[in-house]
Parts: structure tokens; C-alpha cells; sequence
């Protein structure tokens, strides 16, 4: 990855949040690789004895990083005291503490290497996200809380990571996943946040919306896919080269479609398959209504793939929930403040009784979609197969891809709904 002066798109912004969280400044986060962003690259590579080009190469990259994951390394001196440390390197004892399970802060051996968590909350909520932004995001909260436990349930179509991560010790086992379609990625910071605030409320004893955090823990274990098509937001966002192969497939496609804006309406994977058109639920019924709207190909939207499961990312999402036997799925889109709950009459009251409690909750009206346009999604399947509560949450209000400034309205509604789902009693 080489970024410079008059790059753009969300790596860029990636670059201008790890120089702000160093504290090398750099104006606005807003993915414009300006004279502020390349001053303030000089000044770090300076700080940090390299070459200061204000060109973001490889090495330059590697020493942002650490403010990206939200944690650095750090091999114990003598005379060294959690607390000195956590002054030099802008961390406090409990982070560290929780980051190094077994260390004992009375007696310190040097030599000893220690995970450093940087006191910054890790998710940020005012830049564009990219796959990569995810990963880092996702790696750090496994170093940070030593008890999420980070996978890879499959790859996309152009072969990047669809990570996951697992907290918690109960029975009940909680599925959310976000960003099945590519423009509606505000749902990722948005379950993302959500993990981290779960994890800081378990190791201080907090409460979380209301509720008991340590009891959640206890009864529940929380699974989070928070990109399953990375391929997709990608494009949107502006990570993927437009001088790339990749790019230039996505826009052969859309070319088709041109009444559907590009990149912003994009919400298929690479390849032009509706991820949440792609399971076996009816598939055949989803196929005759999109093919008589004119979505007989490879579209930006709406396309239902070949044949049920015919893109990765879906497969992975199936095949993650068949190993886990969940009990409860959510999965986060956009737009309309809205609950779907039901298919073809599958959720019983239990699925209703949830459903009402989070629409209390969140505010969110609890309804099924229009007739038409449900069939094929991943609620549908895991409502066919499993008979249990499966719901689909149409987040905030708008014109997808949901603007940035909208997170903070956004992300209580969608918090409530996720501890509704933790603290219901089945």
C-alpha cells in the first residue's frame, strides 16, 4: 500500500485517524490526501527516524499501525512499574492488566514483553471504513479483552477475510452480523462500538444500556460478523484502486445498470450478486420477481447469483451458523427504523415477544417487509431452518450509504436491540 499526495478514499482517512491518535494532526479525517495530511506525515516519519518524504510507503504504514489496533509492545526494564509505563506510552494499569492475564504488577521481569493498549477508544465512528480498517479494529479488540476470541469464517469473492469474534460463557448463543450489503457499511462501526462498550463494561462491572453486563456475559456467548461482504464496502468507500482490475470489473457491471449510481448503490459483492438474496430460502421465488424487475445479471443490486449460495461470503455466513446452532440472529441493513421479524408465517411468539420487546427498546416499528422483497435473505433461511428468532434491523433513517454524522442517533437504537436479544429470557 502506497498512499500520497492527492490520494483519496478511506485509506487515506485510515492514515489521517493513526496521525491524529499519534498526535500528528492533519486536519480533517475526510480521506483527502491534502498539504495538511502530507505535512503531517513529515512530521511523524520525522519523529519516528524515517525518510520524511510525507509519502505513506510500507514503513510508514508499519509504524501507524500500532494506532490503528490500538496497542503497542513492550519489553519490561528494570525499575519499571505498570504505572510508569502506562504514563510513557498513554495507557493506564487496568489496560494493561486486562491485556496480560497472569502478569503481576508487584513484581516485574525485565525482559518480559507486554501487550501496551493505547487509552483511546478503538472504534472510530467519523471515518470511512474499509476491510481493513475491520481487521485492524477487530485484532485489537482480542489484544485489548483477552476473552474475545477472533476467526475467519471464509473469504470474499476476491479472497479478503471475513473475520468474527466470540465473547462470553453461556448456552444462549447470539448471532449479529452487519454489512451483507456494501452500501449500508455504517452497520459495521455500529456492532463494532458495540463489542468494545460490552467488553469495557464486563472489566469495570458495568452496567450496559441498563443492563447487568456481567450477567450477559455469563448466560449468553456473542457472535459478531461485522463485514460479511468486504469486497463490496470496499468499493464504496474508495479502498479499492480505481486503476485496479477489481474496479474496473465492478464498473463493467454497473455500466448494465446505469440507472443505479456507482459506486453508492452498489450493494452486491464484486461480482454482482446480492449477498442477501443468496440463500436457500425461497430462492426460486426471489429469482422470478428480480428477473421480471430486470436484475438478470450481474447487477450492483438485486442480482440473486446462478443459484442459492453461490457466492462465498453467503456460503460462509450458513456454514458459520449451521457449527454454532445459534439461537438468536440479527442481522443490521439500512434504512427505515424498522424490525422484520417474520417469513412465510416460520416465527412463532417467542420470535414476537422478542420483537416487541426490542421495538420498546429502540423505538424501531416491528413489521415484515413488502411483499416481494423477502425471499432468499439470511433471516429467511435461518427462520426456515431453525424456527427460531431471526431478524432483519433496517437501521436509521435516509439514502443509503447513511451519512457518518448520523452514527451517534444511529448506534443507542441499535445497541438496545442487541441487549434486548442478551437479556432475553427464552
Amino acid at each position: 500500500m502506497l498512499l500520497k499526495p492527492g490520494s483519496r478514499g478511506s485509506l487515506v482517512a485510515l492514515i489521517q485517524l493513526g496521525l491524529e491518535r499519534s498526535g500528528f494532526a492533519s486536519g480533517p479525517k475526510d480521506g483527502i490526501y491534502g498539504p495538511k495530511t502530507t505535512n503531517a506525515v513529515i512530521e511523524f516519519q520525522k519523529n519516528h527516524g524515517l525518510t520524511p518524504d510525507g509519502i505513506a510507503g510500507p514503513q510508514t504504514m508499519l509504524k501507524i499501525r500500532p494506532y490503528l489496533v490500538g496497542y503497542t509492545t513492550y519489553t519490561i526494564k528494570p525499575g519499571d512499574t505498570l504505572y510508569n509505563i502506562s504514563q510513557r506510552l498513554y495507557s493506564t494499569v487496568p489496560l494493561i492488566e486486562n491485556a496480560n492475564p497472569g502478569l503481576n504488577s508487584l513484581n516485574l521481569t525485565p525482559g518480559t514483553n507486554i501487550i501496551v493498549p493505547y487509552n483511546f477508544s478503538l472504534t472510530p465512528t467519523d471515518i470511512q471504513f474499509s476491510s481493513l480498517l475491520c481487521e485492524l479494529i477487530c485484532e485489537g479488540l482480542a489484544v485489548r479483552y483477552p476473552f474475545i476470541y477472533l476467526t475467519t469464517i471464509g473469504r470474499s469473492a476476491f479472497g479478503k477475510a471475513i473475520p468474527a469474534l466470540r465473547m462470553g460463557k453461556g448456552e444462549k448463543r447470539v448471532f449479529v452480523n452487519a454489512s451483507h450489503h456494501a452500501n449500508e457499511w455504517i452497520t459495521t462501526p455500529i456492532v463494532l462500538k458495540y463489542v468494545e462498550e460490552y467488553a469495557k463494561a464486563v472489566v469495570n462491572a458495568e452496567n450496559l444500556g441498563g443492563a447487568n453486563s456481567e450477567y450477559m456475559f455469563d448466560i449468553n456467548t456473542l457472535y459478531i460478523v461485522p463485514m460479511v461482504n468486504p469486497d463490496g464496502v470496499d468499493l464504496v468507500t474508495g479502498a479499492i484502486d480505481k486503476a485496479s482490475s477489481q474496479y474496473s470489473y465492478a464498473k463493467k457491471i454497473s455500466e448494465n445498470y446505469p440507472q443505479i449510481s456507482f459506486p453508492q448503490g452498489w450493494k452486491a459483492n464484486l461480482q454482482g450478486t446480492d449477498l442477501n438474496l443468496n440463500y436457500p430460502a425461497l430462492w426460486e421465488r426471489a429469482r422470478q420477481i428480480k428477473f421480471e424487475q430486470g436484475f438478470t445479471s450481474p447487477a450492483p443490486r438485486d442480482y440473486v447469483g446462478p443459484e442459492p449460495l453461490s457466492a462465498p461470503e453467503s456460503r460462509a455466513v450458513l456454514n458459520y451458523t449451521r457449527q454454532n446452532n445459534f439461537n438468536i440472529t440479527i442481522s443490521f441493513h439500512t434504512q427505515g427504523e424498522e424490525i422484520y421479524w417474520q417469513f412465510e408465517n416460520y416465527a412463532g411468539d417467542e420470535a414476537r415477544r422478542l420483537g416487541i420487546e426490542m421495538a420498546n427498546a429502540s423505538g424501531y416499528e416491528l413489521t415484515s417487509p413488502e411483499e416481494g422483497s423477502s425471499y432468499a435473505g439470511y433471516k429467511d433461511w435461518f427462520l426456515m431452518e431453525y424456527r427460531r428468532p431471526g431478524y432483519t434491523i433496517e437501521a436509521g433513517k435516509g439514502i443509503n450509504p447513511l451519512p457518518l454524522y448520523d452514527f451517534w442517533r444511529i448506534y443507542p437504537q441499535c445497541a438496545a436491540i442487541i441487549t434486548q436479544s442478551l437479556i432475553f429470557e427464552e
